[in-house]
């Protein structure tokens, strides 16, 4: 109560008023998130390089697996640090290491020389960078985070769209190795020029309209330890489930097409470029579902639209190309979806001053239901010989799921009755 609000008309974003300049600030940091995307175009690489190096497709998936892990472990890390190094040094930082491990893959001939270039040194890098383009749309937006850091995220999402292709069309004028290059030489110059505009506003900052309706609201406070909530443990256990959910069902998606339902190739193909269109718009419509509803409601609401799909999947058989459409295409739906819920529920449920820190503590569920997801499937599928057993382990999950949000994601950070200690 009683605050003065930072000088709203003084403040300036890339030269125009700040409420206008800050929505540049959005598309600007999906390019910095489309450029560490290109890290799922790995497939576009994989056989050039087993041809080139003479490698087996088993050798050729570990760089992308292990660029996977250094991403998510160094999140965390990266999330202490980025307060006190500030978001524009971090970005250029991380940019500089992204393309680094691109060009040093370029100079490898050998399998383990590409998982410690690519797995290890732009893994590393994307975890350094990811976090600092969610951060700064969500406290330029503290009044539509959700949507701005779905927007945001929808980079990450849609980057094989743009990368993929163009990584191909290169690949075929000048073949692997020095494509690699170019996209590294590129990546360093895109992301630090980029990272000169990764600014936080001063604090406290709302737009006009937005404070003057902040001064008739209760104070908020937020839990004072991170691992003391159950709004954490609850957060931390749905973001887990979702991901190994999510992350199982993308790389099945093509598999089960092929062995269940029996299309060819090209067909599964296509059907994964759908998915991944339902994979990124529902980033920026659940951020905005997060925003206008309680975070449990919105949780709940996803584990039921993968309940759903996992009672089409498993009940899919040979030609029912319809079914297999709708049951995945929800699941990378609703995967989309909590990779922007996570991010705005850490920043209703905890201080959005510790944003940096607590949301790569968050991530760290990511990496643990990614590893779990698609080991179990890959064993599932060893063990029973198909696939359709997985779906009944996800449809577990998924009511486990609904269970965790209704018992731990009760805690709301809008008024001084939901404190949790």
């Amino acid at each position: 109560m009683g605050r003065t609000p930072p000088n709203v008309s003084t403040i300036k974003v890339l030269g125009r008023p700040a409420e206008q300049g800050r929505w540049l600030l959005i598309p600007l940091g999906m390019t910095i998130l489309l450029c560490l995307g290109t890290v799922y175009s790995w497939s576009i690489f994989r056989i050039p390089l087993e041809n080139e190096l003479g490698i087996t497709a088993t050798q050729s998936i570990l760089p992308f697996t292990v660029a996977l892990v250094f991403y998510a472990a160094t999140m965390p890390i990266a999330g202490f640090y980025i307060p006190r190094v500030g978001t524009r040094v971090t970005t250029a930082i991380g940019g500089i290491v992204v393309g680094l491990g691109y060009i040093l893959s370029s100079l490898t001939n050998q399998v383990g020389g590409l998982i410690l270039t690519y797995g290890v040194v732009s893994g590393v890098g994307i975890g350094i960078v990811y976090g600092v383009p969610l951060m700064v749309a969500s406290r330029w937006f503290p009044e539509k985070k959700g949507l701005a850091v779905g927007l945001t995220v929808l980079g990450f999402g849609l980057s094989p769209f743009i990368t993929a292709p163009l990584a191909n069309r290169l690949i075929s004028s000048y073949t692997v190795r020095p494509t690699l290059r170019i996209l590294g030489i590129a990546f360093i110059a895109i992301i630090f020029v980029i990272a000169l505009t990764m600014k936080l506003p001063p604090k406290d900052w709302q737009p006009q309209r937005n404070f003057e309706k902040s001064q008739q609201i209760l104070p908020i406070t937020y839990p004072t330890n991170l691992f003391k909530s159950q709004s954490f443990y609850g957060l931390w256990f749905c973001y887990a489930i979702a991901t190994f959910v999510g992350l199982s069902a993308i790389g099945i998606s093509s598999p089960v097409g092929q062995e269940i339902i029996e299309i060819n190739p090209t067909t599964a193909a296509r059907s994964v470029s759908l998915f991944a269109v339902f994979n990124g718009v529902s980033r920026p419509l659940f951020g905005w579902l997060t925003d206008r509803f309680k975070p449990q409601q919105v949780a709940i609401f996803s584990y039921v639209l993968i309940l759903i799909a996992c009672i089409v999947a498993s009940d899919a058989k040979t030609g029912q190309l319809a079914n297999y459409l709708f049951a995945f295409s929800l699941f990378w739906f609703c995967l989309g979806g909590w990779l922007a819920m996570a991010p705005t529920m850490t920043l209703h449920f905890f201080n959005p001053d510790d944003y940096a820190q607590n949301y790569g503590i968050i991530f760290t569920a990511y990496g643990v239901g990614a590893l779990i997801g698609t080991l179990a499937t890959g064993r599932i599928r060893d063990l029973f010989g198909t696939y359709n057993y997985v779906f009944y382990l996800m449809a577990f999950l998924a009511i486990v799921g609904i269970v965790v949000c209704s018992l731990f994601l009760k805690g709301v950070s809008r008024s001084v009755d939901s404190v949790e200690n």
